[in-house]
């Protein structure tokens, strides 16, 4: 199967310039100092809608235009941040979007799609809902990570990360289906070939390091985890792909890591993220990466979209 290219990825820098928030790379000595590395964090949480999502979003609908023209309308499947990319893009190009959400959808994600004038169907078959929502209706189908397209859009923050301090020698990323991690590996390793990205998931929600072991099957339950934006049911053929290739190891963490982590990774950076941007952190803590000391390391904060009452939770 085709990987993402550098043309690709360069293409997609040039579509999506000026319609995303170019995030910060923020040093982080806090969190780096008692693990004895050289720590920064990419804060995708600063991005529009609060999460990568609209990076992969944006290049794949401009891609789609200028292949096949304007699009009558956008849908799409999703527990919250692509669903909210895809309502916010459909809104800036003036078009209608309908997205198929779980029921158990964080509520705060919920009204989030319907802010950017999102139309939702609550639903728990996500991916045969919206197939058909998109036949009846007409409308095109934006997946929320297997797609070329959506990759060589996240594969901007990789690329980015490199412009905007040394080049990195370890990058650990939040996995669910496999979308950001197929981009930024893509866009890291194309230029820095010997930096190790390391792909970071929820034990309870590991549709990728399952269909790694088992030859591409979807998990046989449905995933939870406190990451709710790492719970996809499965991983794609392209995500694969990429991370088979390029991915340097896939690490599972428990929920009780990934809490500890997250406290710990608001109070030390004061940026307000989401459980699923602490499992990279958590992985670090529980020991499950190796890196020598001083080692460049660099954390992917995917996204910022939590609720009061998930806040809360912490005390």
């Amino acid at each position: 199967m085709r990987l993402t290219t550098a043309d690709d990825i360069l293409a997609a820098q040039r579509r999506i310039e000026g319609r995303i928030v170019r995030t910060p790379l923020l040093p982080c000595p806090r969190l780096g100092e008692p693990l004895r590395l050289d720590l920064a964090v990419k804060a995708e949480n600063l991005q529009h809608t609060g999460s990568f999502k609209v990076r992969g979003v944006f290049n794949a609908l401009l891609a789609r235009v200028e292949r096949e023209g304007r699009p009558a309308g956008l849908t799409a499947f999703s527990a919250g941040n692509h669903a909210a990319a895809v309502a916010f893009a459909g809104r800036a190009f003036g078009l209608p979007t309908v997205v198929c959400m779980p029921p158990r959808a964080v509520p705060t994600k919920i009204e989030a799609v319907r802010r950017y004038g999102g139309e939702i169907v609550l639903t728990d078959d996500l991916a045969g809902t919206c197939e058909s929502l998109a036949a009846e209706r007409g409308y095109h189908l934006l997946h929320p990570f297997d797609d070329p397209d959506v990759i060589a859009g996240q594969a901007t923050v990789g690329r980015e990360i490199l412009a905007d301090g040394p080049p990195p020698e370890l990058v650990l990323v939040p996995m669910g289906g496999g979308g950001l991690i197929s981009g930024v590996a893509a866009g890291i390793r194309s230029a820095v070939p010997t930096a190790r990205v390391v792909g970071v998931e929820p034990v309870t929600a590991n549709a990728v390091g399952h269909a790694l072991r088992t030859d591409g099957e979807a998990l046989a339950v449905r995933p939870t985890s406190i990451a709710d934006g790492l719970a996809a049911p499965f991983a794609g053929r392209h995500t694969l792909a990429h991370v088979r290739a390029l991915a340097h190891d896939v690490v599972e963490v428990s929920e009780e890591d990934i809490r500890a982590a997250w406290w710990e990774l608001l109070d030390a950076t004061k940026l307000l993220v989401e459980p699923s941007a602490a499992v990279t952190l958590a992985a670090l803590r529980a020991g499950l990466v190796d890196a020598r000391a001083g080692t460049r390391t660099v954390l992917v904060l995917s996204g910022g979209n939590v609720s009061p009452a998930m806040l809360a939770s912490l005390a």
